[in-house]
């Protein structure tokens, strides 16, 4: 256990590292950022003038005064950076995708346990006031039997960036971007399903990786369907969930996104707010019912961090977790490639990942030191 203050050590101070990451760790009064790699200093020291800079991202994971290592760098450099986190014997924190691939997912869960180190992943949209919602009523019963859901992140992005989420290379694409945080509420929903149905496409004029994505996932007699795309400007519902008893919708996303991005702490007055209702349409009556919807806190991932190293609490977002979500991200990849229907397992299992597969994986996840922002 550590009573003092977690001296956390950020990789990558891009747009995850700057927006996220470090505005939320010094909102948590159990963390300090004491170490950012970035290949950009003098970004970095204007916004924390008393952090320390490191230009590499190995100087920052084998700092001794280092307790957790959070790594906000390129997807390709997860794995490889993570790996050497915990052979350094700390804690890390890997924002989402956890990896490219299950195997390396594998491989890292496997290391945190033999070295009995926290290992989780950034699975911020849990904590978005419209999942809050849709968990609510869920939980409610006022839908009866879930049936249908359609889960829809959208942007308007219609001119292709040059940057290294819109290039045509591994962890590239709006589903390495995206996918993670519809699959991970769908199955803190509902599990595992039986099986993915997935459609990947370049619809912009000069893209070279995906940016729109429709996903099915089929759990029998309950369809739930991931949409994401560069190319809406509105109209569409962020959730519609229809059940045996009703519907409820709800449009708009989260707010915190944008909170962050224009500098405001988090925590600060009406933090989260969501000014858009949900709408419920009761099925017998008619009657339609405007629900409110709880505010949004990415800091409870954070505190939960905090609670997990120092109090033995429970992790957030536990690793197996993470896991599964990269085995339904790999399915749908495959689903596409082959169009075809892939069958999953209905539970993940983690005995295989054991410290002797760790080492069958680790020794090929090699480190580019200049592969981070």
């Amino acid at each position: 256990m550590i009573s003092n203050p977690l001296r956390v050590g950020l990789i990558g101070y891009g747009f995850a590292g700057k927006t996220f990451h470090a505005p939320l760790i010094q909102s948590i009064s159990a963390m300090t950022l004491s170490r950012v790699a970035s290949s950009q200093p003098a970004k970095v020291l204007a916004d924390y003038p008393l952090v320390v800079v490191d230009s590499s991202p190995l100087a920052t994971l084998n700092h001794p005064d280092i307790d957790l290592v959070v790594i906000a760098s390129p997807n390709d450099s997860h794995a490889s950076l993570a790996m050497q986190a915990l052979q350094a014997n700390k804690h890390v924190v890997i924002d989402k995708p956890f990896t490219l691939t299950v195997a390396e997912a594998e491989a890292l869960l496997a290391e945190a346990r033999f070295r009995h180190r926290l290992l989780s992943v950034f699975h911020n949209r849990r904590w978005d006031s419209d999942f809050l919602a849709l968990q609510a009523v869920i939980t409610s019963g006022r839908l009866g039997n879930v049936v249908h859901l359609e889960s829809n992140f959208n942007r308007f992005r219609p001119e292709v960036r040059h940057r290294w989420r819109e290039q045509d290379q591994p962890g590239g694409g709006l589903w390495y971007d995206l996918g993670p945080h519809l699959i991970d509420q769908a199955l803190q929903l509902f599990g595992m399903p039986q099986s993915v149905t997935a459609r990947l496409a370049k619809l912009r004029p000069g893209a070279v990786a995906t940016d729109w994505v429709h996903v099915v996932l089929d759990y029998g007699r309950r369809q739930i369907v991931l949409q994401a795309s560069v190319l809406v400007a509105g109209g569409m519902p962020r959730f519609a969930a229809h059940g045996t008893l009703a519907s409820w919708t709800k449009f708009g996303l989260d707010t915190q996104e944008d909170s962050l991005r224009d500098g405001q702490q988090p925590g600060c007055m009406d933090w989260g707010l969501d000014p858009l209702h949900g709408t419920l349409y009761l099925g017998e009556s008619g009657a339609v019912e405007l629900l409110p919807v709880p505010s949004g806190d990415y800091r409870h991932y954070y505190q939960g961090i905090a609670d997990s190293i120092q109090q033995g609490g429970a992790n957030p977002v536990p690793p197996e977790q993470a896991l599964a979500v990269m085995v339904v991200l790999e399915a749908a990849l495959k689903s596409a490639k082959f169009n075809q229907t892939i069958s999953l397992p209905t539970t993940v299992s983690t005995d295989k990942s054991t410290s002797s597969r760790a080492k069958q994986h680790k020794d090929s996840l090699t480190i580019d030191p200049a592969n981070y922002n």
